[in-house]
Protein backbone atom coordinates (compact mmCIF):
# COMPACT_ATOMS: atom_id res chain seq x y z
CA UNK A 1 0.00 0.00 0.00
CA UNK A 2 1.46 3.54 -0.80
CA UNK A 3 1.54 4.26 2.97
CA UNK A 4 3.90 2.04 3.26
CA UNK A 5 6.87 3.73 1.06
CA UNK A 6 8.70 7.16 1.24
CA UNK A 7 9.67 8.02 -2.61
CA UNK A 8 12.30 10.42 -3.70
CA UNK A 9 16.21 11.18 -2.66
CA UNK A 10 15.46 13.95 0.01
CA UNK A 11 12.93 12.48 1.82
CA UNK A 12 13.94 8.99 2.28
CA UNK A 13 17.40 10.49 3.05
CA UNK A 14 15.55 12.63 5.72
CA UNK A 15 13.77 8.92 7.20
CA UNK A 16 16.67 7.75 7.62
CA UNK A 17 18.22 10.61 9.76
CA UNK A 18 14.76 10.85 11.55
CA UNK A 19 15.64 7.36 12.77
CA UNK A 20 12.14 6.43 11.21
CA UNK A 21 11.38 2.34 11.20
CA UNK A 22 12.85 2.28 7.71
CA UNK A 23 12.52 -1.67 6.61
CA UNK A 24 14.33 -1.37 3.24
CA UNK A 25 15.69 0.67 0.54
CA UNK A 26 15.11 -0.19 -3.02
CA UNK A 27 17.51 1.85 -5.44
CA UNK A 28 17.58 1.95 -9.20
CA UNK A 29 20.43 -0.11 -11.20
CA UNK A 30 22.70 2.17 -12.67
CA UNK A 31 25.66 1.38 -15.46
CA UNK A 32 27.96 3.89 -13.70
CA UNK A 33 28.43 4.77 -10.18
CA UNK A 34 25.43 6.55 -7.87
CA UNK A 35 25.27 10.32 -8.06
CA UNK A 36 25.60 12.10 -4.53
CA UNK A 37 22.27 11.95 -3.30
CA UNK A 38 22.03 8.35 -3.74
CA UNK A 39 25.55 7.96 -2.36
CA UNK A 40 24.53 9.86 1.06
CA UNK A 41 21.69 7.26 0.96
CA UNK A 42 23.73 4.15 0.75
CA UNK A 43 26.05 5.20 3.24
CA UNK A 44 23.62 6.23 5.83
CA UNK A 45 21.80 2.67 5.41
CA UNK A 46 24.86 1.00 6.00
CA UNK A 47 25.43 2.75 9.03
CA UNK A 48 21.92 2.04 10.55
CA UNK A 49 21.69 -1.54 9.33
CA UNK A 50 19.16 -1.15 6.64
CA UNK A 51 19.02 -3.54 4.02
CA UNK A 52 19.46 -2.11 0.16
CA UNK A 53 18.11 -3.86 -2.68
CA UNK A 54 18.95 -2.75 -6.47
CA UNK A 55 15.88 -3.28 -8.57
CA UNK A 56 14.88 -2.52 -11.66
CA UNK A 57 13.58 0.97 -12.68
CA UNK A 58 10.44 -1.10 -13.58
CA UNK A 59 10.21 -2.35 -10.29
CA UNK A 60 10.17 1.20 -8.58
CA UNK A 61 7.34 2.30 -11.04
CA UNK A 62 5.31 -0.30 -10.10
CA UNK A 63 5.60 0.25 -6.44
CA UNK A 64 5.54 4.03 -6.73
CA UNK A 65 1.87 3.50 -8.92
CA UNK A 66 2.85 6.92 -11.18
CA UNK A 67 4.71 8.93 -8.09
CA UNK A 68 7.95 10.25 -8.96
CA UNK A 69 10.62 8.35 -6.69
CA UNK A 70 13.92 9.81 -8.60
CA UNK A 71 15.53 5.94 -8.43
CA UNK A 72 15.03 5.68 -4.83
CA UNK A 73 12.07 4.45 -2.87
CA UNK A 74 11.95 3.44 1.20
CA UNK A 75 9.71 0.51 2.74
CA UNK A 76 8.30 2.04 6.16
CA UNK A 77 7.13 -0.26 8.45
CA UNK A 78 3.69 0.64 9.66
CA UNK A 79 4.09 0.43 13.16
CA UNK A 80 6.91 1.14 15.30
CA UNK A 81 9.52 -2.43 16.33
CA UNK A 82 10.08 -2.67 20.33
CA UNK A 83 13.51 -3.79 21.68
CA UNK A 84 13.85 -7.13 22.82
CA UNK A 85 14.44 -5.83 26.69
CA UNK A 86 10.52 -4.46 26.20
CA UNK A 87 9.71 -7.90 25.97
CA UNK A 88 11.35 -9.21 28.91
CA UNK A 89 10.02 -5.84 30.64
CA UNK A 90 6.68 -6.92 29.97
CA UNK A 91 7.01 -10.38 31.05
CA UNK A 92 8.77 -8.96 34.48
CA UNK A 93 5.50 -6.56 34.60
CA UNK A 94 3.34 -9.67 34.18
CA UNK A 95 5.13 -11.28 37.03
CA UNK A 96 5.60 -14.40 35.25
CA UNK A 97 8.30 -16.35 33.08
CA UNK A 98 8.98 -14.61 29.89
CA UNK A 99 7.75 -16.46 27.02
CA UNK A 100 8.57 -15.20 23.43
CA UNK A 101 8.17 -16.59 19.72
CA UNK A 102 11.28 -16.26 17.70
CA UNK A 103 10.52 -16.61 13.75
CA UNK A 104 12.95 -17.88 11.32
CA UNK A 105 12.09 -17.05 8.00
CA UNK A 106 8.31 -15.91 7.91
CA UNK A 107 7.89 -13.59 5.15
CA UNK A 108 3.88 -14.12 4.44
CA UNK A 109 2.69 -10.92 6.08
CA UNK A 110 -1.16 -12.76 6.84
CA UNK A 111 0.99 -15.39 8.65
CA UNK A 112 2.84 -12.98 10.50
CA UNK A 113 -0.06 -11.16 11.65
CA UNK A 114 -1.90 -14.37 12.34
CA UNK A 115 0.78 -15.64 14.92
CA UNK A 116 0.88 -11.85 16.18
CA UNK A 117 -2.70 -12.40 16.98
CA UNK A 118 -2.62 -16.02 18.39
CA UNK A 119 0.70 -14.47 20.80
CA UNK A 120 -1.47 -11.94 21.84
CA UNK A 121 -4.20 -14.21 23.41
CA UNK A 122 -1.79 -17.18 24.62
CA UNK A 123 -0.29 -14.55 26.67
CA UNK A 124 2.86 -14.54 24.83
CA UNK A 125 5.55 -11.11 26.08
CA UNK A 126 6.85 -11.00 22.43
CA UNK A 127 7.68 -11.76 19.33
CA UNK A 128 10.79 -11.45 17.67
CA UNK A 129 11.70 -11.30 13.92
CA UNK A 130 15.36 -11.01 11.97
CA UNK A 131 16.01 -7.86 10.20
CA UNK A 132 16.89 -9.78 6.75
CA UNK A 133 14.42 -12.15 5.09
CA UNK A 134 11.22 -11.49 7.62
CA UNK A 135 8.27 -9.82 6.50
CA UNK A 136 8.24 -6.05 8.11
CA UNK A 137 4.80 -4.60 10.11
CA UNK A 138 2.65 -3.69 7.07
CA UNK A 139 -0.76 -2.52 6.81
CA UNK A 140 -1.63 -6.00 5.52
CA UNK A 141 0.12 -7.77 9.06
CA UNK A 142 -2.08 -4.91 10.91
CA UNK A 143 -5.03 -5.95 9.77
CA UNK A 144 -4.41 -9.72 10.42
CA UNK A 145 -3.50 -9.31 13.30
CA UNK A 146 -6.57 -7.50 14.63
CA UNK A 147 -5.14 -4.94 16.01
CA UNK A 148 -3.00 -6.99 18.44
CA UNK A 149 0.13 -5.74 16.80
CA UNK A 150 -0.63 -2.75 19.26
CA UNK A 151 -0.53 -4.67 22.23
CA UNK A 152 2.26 -7.20 21.44
CA UNK A 153 5.75 -5.81 20.98
CA UNK A 154 7.57 -7.31 18.16
CA UNK A 155 11.15 -6.77 18.03
CA UNK A 156 13.40 -6.86 15.12
CA UNK A 157 16.94 -8.02 15.29
CA UNK A 158 20.12 -8.76 12.98
CA UNK A 159 21.11 -12.13 14.23
CA UNK A 160 18.62 -14.31 15.34
CA UNK A 161 21.17 -16.96 16.93
CA UNK A 162 23.19 -13.85 18.93
CA UNK A 163 20.23 -13.22 20.16
CA UNK A 164 18.86 -16.48 21.63
CA UNK A 165 22.29 -17.01 22.71
CA UNK A 166 22.16 -13.82 24.70
CA UNK A 167 18.59 -14.43 26.25
CA UNK A 168 20.06 -18.33 27.06
CA UNK A 169 22.19 -16.55 29.27
CA UNK A 170 19.04 -14.79 30.93
CA UNK A 171 17.53 -18.25 31.75
CA UNK A 172 15.34 -18.84 28.91
CA UNK A 173 15.03 -22.24 27.18
CA UNK A 174 14.51 -22.47 23.67
CA UNK A 175 11.97 -25.41 21.78
CA UNK A 176 12.67 -25.44 17.74
CA UNK A 177 9.92 -26.78 16.11
CA UNK A 178 10.41 -29.35 14.10
CA UNK A 179 8.74 -32.66 12.99
CA UNK A 180 10.41 -34.91 14.76
CA UNK A 181 10.53 -33.57 18.08
CA UNK A 182 9.34 -34.30 21.58
CA UNK A 183 5.71 -34.19 21.77
CA UNK A 184 4.79 -31.02 23.04
CA UNK A 185 2.17 -33.13 25.70
CA UNK A 186 5.74 -34.45 26.96
CA UNK A 187 7.71 -31.45 26.82
CA UNK A 188 7.73 -28.61 29.78
CA UNK A 189 7.12 -25.92 28.68
CA UNK A 190 5.88 -23.82 31.90
CA UNK A 191 9.18 -21.95 32.70
CA UNK A 192 11.21 -18.93 30.99
CA UNK A 193 10.47 -20.43 27.32
CA UNK A 194 11.27 -19.48 23.82
CA UNK A 195 9.17 -21.47 20.92
CA UNK A 196 11.30 -21.04 17.66
CA UNK A 197 9.26 -21.45 14.17
CA UNK A 198 10.37 -21.88 10.64
CA UNK A 199 9.37 -21.41 7.61
CA UNK A 200 6.37 -23.62 6.07
CA UNK A 201 8.64 -25.17 3.25
CA UNK A 202 12.44 -25.52 5.28
CA UNK A 203 11.18 -25.30 8.40
CA UNK A 204 13.69 -24.22 11.95
CA UNK A 205 17.37 -23.46 9.64
CA UNK A 206 19.82 -25.63 10.70
CA UNK A 207 22.11 -22.98 12.61
CA UNK A 208 19.13 -22.27 14.79
CA UNK A 209 18.36 -25.66 15.50
CA UNK A 210 22.06 -26.10 16.78
CA UNK A 211 21.77 -23.35 19.18
CA UNK A 212 17.75 -24.44 20.68
CA UNK A 213 17.76 -26.48 23.50
CA UNK A 214 15.07 -28.67 22.90
CA UNK A 215 12.69 -29.67 19.76
CA UNK A 216 9.13 -30.31 20.43
CA UNK A 217 6.66 -31.33 17.98
CA UNK A 218 2.55 -31.80 17.67
CA UNK A 219 0.99 -34.65 17.37
CA UNK A 220 -1.15 -35.09 14.22
CA UNK A 221 -3.30 -37.95 12.15
CA UNK A 222 -4.40 -37.13 9.18
CA UNK A 223 -2.63 -37.68 5.91
CA UNK A 224 -0.62 -34.52 5.11
CA UNK A 225 2.83 -34.15 7.31
CA UNK A 226 3.01 -30.19 7.96
CA UNK A 227 0.44 -27.38 9.02
CA UNK A 228 0.33 -23.94 8.30
CA UNK A 229 3.45 -21.64 9.92
CA UNK A 230 0.86 -19.21 11.91
CA UNK A 231 -1.57 -22.91 12.70
CA UNK A 232 1.61 -24.69 14.37
CA UNK A 233 2.47 -20.87 16.30
CA UNK A 234 -1.03 -20.85 17.74
CA UNK A 235 -0.99 -24.64 18.87
CA UNK A 236 2.14 -24.49 20.56
CA UNK A 237 1.58 -20.78 21.88
CA UNK A 238 -1.61 -22.18 23.67
CA UNK A 239 -0.01 -25.41 25.20
CA UNK A 240 2.76 -22.88 26.69
CA UNK A 241 -0.73 -21.32 28.02
CA UNK A 242 -2.21 -24.25 29.17
CA UNK A 243 0.56 -25.78 30.89
CA UNK A 244 1.07 -22.48 32.89
CA UNK A 245 -2.26 -22.39 33.80
CA UNK A 246 -2.56 -25.76 34.63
Amino acid sequence: MREDYIFGKNPVREAIRADSPVDRIFVQKASGSPDAGISTILRDAKRKDIQVKFVDKGRLDEISQGASHQGVIARVAAYEYAEVEDILYAAREAGEPPFIIILDDITDPRNLGAIIRSANLSGAHGIIIPKDGACPLNSTVAKTSAGAVNYTPVARVTNLTRTIDDLKRKGLWFAAAVMDGTSMYDTDLKGPTGIVIGNEGKGVSRLLREHCDMFVSIPMGGDIDSLNASVAAGILAFEVRHQRMR
